[in-house]
């Protein structure tokens, strides 16, 4: 099985951009953006992260932020869900930033594995939000694993690792290590789930058909 999956990721990739084309994701202006709404779209759409950055567009430089009142920081970023919650997380994640001056250059001198475990040890950073500012804030090659990829690949009649590091590990496995190819296979990825493979999947017209075996909405 891990050897077909091997064989098959980057079939599906293929297929995909096929069919999508290049998504020219993550949506921001710069790299201290994409780690505050990689926070901000846990546990909810994308379009409610966009009101958030929207209310935060004043406040997106991390000194300010940092020195933002939490209960100011809440209200704004109220629209995305969980915001106190978030609110927490942010300004943990900023605890940490700090240490770097809050200097993107800081963070580029790091090793990946370095910044990954302390990206991990931020309350509310969990492995999927930590690969997400690593590969698109900082460009490193760490393919990011959402729940899209386990519903498409499990689908597609895979026995999926149960933990993430271990799916992590095959998809770098099956791919060649280029940040730029990492970031186009996650976006298709959820493109494909909000275009087919809903929780209700859209079959007929779904670009991996000849591939599921499956076929759930048939």
């Amino acid at each position: 099985m891990t050897n077909r999956m091997l064989t098959e990721i980057p079939v599906v990739y293929n297929q995909l951009y096929q069919t999508y084309g290049c998504q020219h994701w993550w949506p921001a202006e710069t790299a201290f953006e994409v780690m505050v709404g990689a926070i901000l779209v846990q546990n909810t759409a994308w379009k409610n992260v966009e009101k958030a950055m929207l209310q935060l567009e004043p406040y997106l430089d991390p000194v300010q932020m940092f020195h933002l009142p939490i209960e100011k920081l809440e209200q704004l970023i109220r629209s995305s869900g969980f915001f106190r919650i978030k609110a927490r997380r942010l300004h943990a994640f900023l605890t940490w930033f700090k240490n770097y001056d809050f200097k993107m250059e800081q963070l580029h001198c790091q090793d990946t594995y370095l910044l990954r475990n302390q990206l991990l040890a931020i309350n509310g950073i969990g492995p999927e939000t930590a690969d997400s500012i690593l590969l698109y804030a900082l460009h490193r090659p760490v393919f990011v694993i959402d729940a899209y990829t386990r519903r498409i690949f499990k689908r597609l009649g895979f026995d999926l690792p149960k933990k993430y590091q271990d799916l992590r590990y095959l998809f770098e496995a099956a791919l060649v290590k280029d940040v730029q190819l990492y970031n186009e296979y996650h976006a298709l990825i959820v493109q494909h789930a909000k275009v087919h493979c809903k929780v209700k999947p859209i079959c007929p017209t779904c670009p991996l058909l000849d591939r599921c075996e499956q076929n759930v909405g048939s």
